[in-house]
């Protein structure tokens, strides 16, 4: 099936005049009614393209994501068993369906409402009913912030509106946390009114996940990949389970990839080189086993007797990166944990902030020297002497970076009244 489409807006990109219609870009189409051979094909024509919509006569009634259909395909014998059905097996049924002459405004609050897939898949732009186009999230941020760059006074009352919306998407996250955690701190400080630093964590029958992320750049540039990043992680989980986190790593890797365009092919410069350094990790409290992988984010151990502080570097190579290849391999490692082990965390805010009477990185040995010399403390009070002996040796050195870690203490006590368990 030969396809034939413009990646150039399909109303003219009219920077000033903020409608729907602007972001609209003819893609290919698939009819309700062919299979998944055909979603196939056209997927393998036309490399750039992230969703297929799905029509009835012009009209449109799902969306298909390139991630979630090529993952599922590329299962064992899914290819055999689903193509020759119908293409909305993988659709999904309520993408989000704006009006050509929706506000662009009105659109991004349609988009935050819909949640990660719209950022991530794209979102349905009709006329009068009748398709006109696919919008990007990427697409619409940036037309947003082309908007707002007019009026310094729109501006900011766009990143605070930025920061809310940052932060509600963080709250779901630090709420499962503090249900599921007796002894757990938290601390997310951007530098700016909104950073490129997230966590994420889910608690499960058998344990909990948990990650924290550094996205490149700070302030809007690097909230902006926070929501990509952040709807990768959750879609991969979504698709793999929270077992496996390098598998994980491996499926954010070409998912923000794919997402922003930085697969470095030859004749093809890539207009930006954005990534993120990562560790996720999964604990299983029947085996009490910490198992985690890391792309440029150590991961800090303090035995039960609060002796030893062990450093897990894992790899030195981050997620969505121009230079990561697409089919990164990053390793688990797994660790056995006493009750009473410490967890913690940390973004390269911590590790890199100048300061101290010779002007030199923090570092990795002085946040190893403060958890040995404070590990018996509670968790939320650990937090906070951490960022006092932070701020104290900063100084009146400029803040470099956003700051965001995380600890937990392992307590059985805890966790078998909680889940009813043995640990």
């Amino acid at each position: 099936m030969e396809s034939h489409f413009s990646l150039t807006p399909a109303t003219g990109s009219k920077l000033f005049q903020p409608t729907a219609g602007a972001l609209a870009v003819q893609v290919p189409v698939v009819q309700f009614d062919e299979n998944n051979a055909t979603v196939l094909e056209i997927f393998g024509q036309h490399k750039e393209l992230v969703s297929l919509p799905v029509v009835e006569r012009q009209r449109p009634i799902g969306l298909i994501s390139r991630h979630i259909f090529m993952s599922q395909m590329s299962k064992p014998y899914h290819r055999e068993l689903y193509e020759r059905k119908s293409c909305i097996a993988f659709m999904d049924k309520d993408p989000l369906i704006v009006e050509a002459d929706t506000p662009i405004e009105t659109l991004g609050a349609l988009a935050v409402a819909s949640g990660d897939k719209t950022l991530a898949d794209g979102f349905i732009i009709v006329d009068q009913g009748q398709l006109a186009g696919l919008g990007a999230g990427l697409a619409l941020m940036r037309e947003l912030v082309a908007m707002q760059e007019e009026k310094n006074r729109q501006v900011m009352q766009s990143i605070d509106y930025a920061s809310v919306i940052q932060r509600a998407m963080l709250s779901a996250s630090r709420a499962a946390m503090t249900e599921a955690l007796d002894d757990a701190c938290l601390v997310w400080e951007p530098r700016d009114v909104v950073g490129g630093d997230f966590y994420h964590f889910e608690a499960h029958p058998g344990g909990w996940f948990a990650a924290v992320a550094d996205c490149t750049g700070h302030g809007v540039p690097g909230a902006f990949l926070t929501l990509i990043a952040s709807s990768a992680l959750k879609q991969a989980l979504e698709l793999h389970g929270p077992h496996d986190p390098a598998r994980l790593m491996r499926d954010v890797n070409r998912s923000m990839k794919r997402v922003l365009g930085q697969h470095g092919q030859s004749g093809k410069p890539s207009e930006s080189d954005d990534g993120m350094d990562a560790c996720f990790f999964w604990f299983d409290r029947a085996t009490r086993t910490l198992t985690s992988s890391s792309a440029k984010m150590p991961l800090f151990l303090l035995v039960a007797d609060g002796t030893e502080v062990l450093t897990i570097e894992g790899k030195r190579v981050g997620l969505g990166y121009v230079d990561t290849p697409d089919d990164m391999q990053w390793d688990n490692h797994s660790q056995h944990l006493a009750p009473g082990a410490m967890i913690f965390v940390c973004t390269d805010g911590v590790i890199d902030q100048i300061g101290g009477p010779k002007h030199i990185a923090f570092g990795k040995q002085r946040l190893r020297r403060t958890l040995l010399e404070h590990g018996k403390l509670a968790m939320p009070e650990l937090g906070r002497v951490v960022m006092d002996i932070h701020a104290h040796y900063q100084g009146t050195q400029r803040r470099r970076d956003d700051i965001c870690f995380f600890g937990v203490r392992l307590d059985a006590a805890h966790q078998d009244s909680q889940h009813g368990t043995q640990a």
